[in-house]
Order: C-alpha cells, then sequence, then structure tokens
C-alpha cells in the first residue's frame, strides 16, 4: 500500500484493497474456522487467483495463517491479539460476568451478553443455565442476524442509520417491514421478544454506557408457556439486570449521552 506520511492521500486501489481484506476477515466466524482461496473467491465474486494472492498476503502479515488442511486459511496470531485487545476496552465484558451468573440463576435461563460488531451484533459473553441437564446456548462469537431480540435492541438505540440497511441486505419488503415495527415496539418498551426456530424465544434489553448503547443482554428459553410480559420474574430480572450494569457504566435509563443529552 502507498505511503500516506507526510500528508499524501492514499489512492482508490489502496482502499478497495482494505475494504477486501476486511470482506475477507468477516467471511470467518464460529461454523467458519478454515477457508479455501476457492472459497473465497466464490464468496465474494473474484478470480481465484486474485483470491490466493490476498491471501497468501495476509498470511505475511499475521492476519491469516495456513490452516490445517492443505489449502486453507485460518484467521492469524494478529486477529487473536486485536480480538482480545478490541474486548479489553469494552469494560461491560469486565463487569458483566457476575451479573450474568446472577441472572441466569435467577431466571433458569441462558444469559447472553452481545456486542455490536463490524456489521451487526456478536454474541461476547454466554452464561449457560445450570440448573438443567440439556440448556438452550449459543456459541461466543456468533453473529446475530435480524430475526434476534438483541439485534433489533441495538437497531432500535443505534444512530447510525446503516445499521438498518446491513441487518436487511437482500431482505424483502415485507421482512423490513416486519422488521421496522420490531425495533419501533422496542424502543418504546425498553426490551424485545423474538421467536426462534424450534420453539426458542429470546428476550432482550439494552445496557448503556455515557456514550449510549454498549451491550444489548439477552436470555434464550424454550418454555412455550413462560409468562414474557414486563411485570413477569423473566423481564423483571432481565430489566433489572440491565438497570444495574448501565448504572456501573455511568450510562442514563433512556440511552441518552450525559455530555450531549439531544442525542
Amino acid at each position: 500500500m502507498a505511503n500516506i506520511e507526510g500528508g499524501q492521500e492514499t489512492s482508490g486501489s489502496d482502499i478497495q484493497a482494505v475494504a477486501r481484506v476486511g470482506q475477507i476477515c468477516s467471511l470467518f466466524g464460529p461454523h467458519t474456522a478454515e477457508l479455501s482461496a476457492a472459497e473465497v473467491a466464490e464468496r465474494l465474486g473474484l478470480n481465484r487467483t486474485t483470491a490466493y494472492r490476498y491471501c497468501a498476503s495476509l498470511v505475511a502479515a499475521g492476519i491469516l495463517e495456513r490452516g490445517p488442511r492443505r489449502g486453507t486459511f485460518v484467521l492469524g496470531g494478529l486477529m487473536l491479539q486485536l480480538g482480545i485487545h478490541a474486548l479489553s476496552r469494552r469494560r461491560v465484558t469486565e463487569i458483566a460476568p457476575p451479573h450474568l451468573a446472577e441472572l441466569s440463576a435467577a431466571v433458569r435461563m441462558t444469559a447472553v451478553l452481545s456486542l455490536w460488531g463490524a456489521r451487526g451484533p456478536v454474541v461476547a459473553l454466554v452464561e449457560d443455565d445450570r440448573s438443567r441437564t440439556a440448556v438452550v446456548t449459543v456459541r461466543a462469537g456468533s453473529q446475530l442476524d435480524a430475526t434476534a431480540a438483541q439485534t433489533r435492541i441495538f437497531l432500535a438505540h443505534l444512530t447510525d442509520d446503516r445499521a438498518f440497511e446491513w441487518m436487511t441486505e437482500g431482505a424483502t419488503s415485507a421482512e423490513r417491514a416486519e422488521l421496522e415495527a420490531a425495533v419501533y415496539t422496542a424502543r418504546r418498551s425498553g426490551y424485545c421478544i423474538a421467536s426462534q426456530s424450534g420453539g426458542v424465544f429470546t428476550a432482550a434489553a439494552p445496557v448503556f454506557d455515557e456514550f449510549g448503547i454498549a451491550a444489548t443482554i439477552g436470555l434464550l428459553g424454550a418454555d412455550p408457556n413462560a409468562d414474557l410480559t414486563r411485570e413477569s420474574p423473566i423481564i423483571s430480572h432481565l430489566l433489572t439486570t440491565t438497570a444495574a450494569l448501565t448504572a456501573e457504566l455511568s450510562g442514563t435509563p433512556d440511552g441518552r449521552s450525559r455530555e450531549h443529552p439531544d442525542l
């Protein structure tokens, strides 16, 4: 890439290369631990030779590493280092674990804390229900889609208008309308309930710091007869937990910035 010291501007090709690196890295996730150059090419619409050259360059930079299978690539040590550093800067991940444990024990459900990633919520912490043999859970690192209650809570409070567009790429007009209605309801009520496949439901609420929404906390359950009204034990414990975390983070209950109350 071109040297930008001394006031030199980056070229269009430099910017395109950076964007491509981001696209390649975003292909990896909890269910995609390794990829071949051919798979990268197919998913991003690239020439195979071009995809391989990108992957090889990322290996040289420490962003990727050679995978266990011949011709594959995995996320490298630099990504691990940066990921740990990024999480360590999110104070909510340091103070949330005991709150999640208490919440999970109180309602006998799996409690989950998610952060907003590059283009959507990512599960950061998971506290499984320890009172049951079989539990509904999710992996840390999972990217949540537009149907998740935590996603809808984020969309209700993020100030970046692009977030909604990212979460509705490829969606039908009916799906967009349904999501808009769910986000509106979540913003007014302060929490969100969403049904998932297999009879699973999720309930979520926001955690705020002094700058706005910092995280979301969700509960995973599978009881079709669960009481999910605002006065129910499940929702009451959820809202009490998010309020406690918000207070520790010096946030305001409505998510408004203390420095800029009109935001």
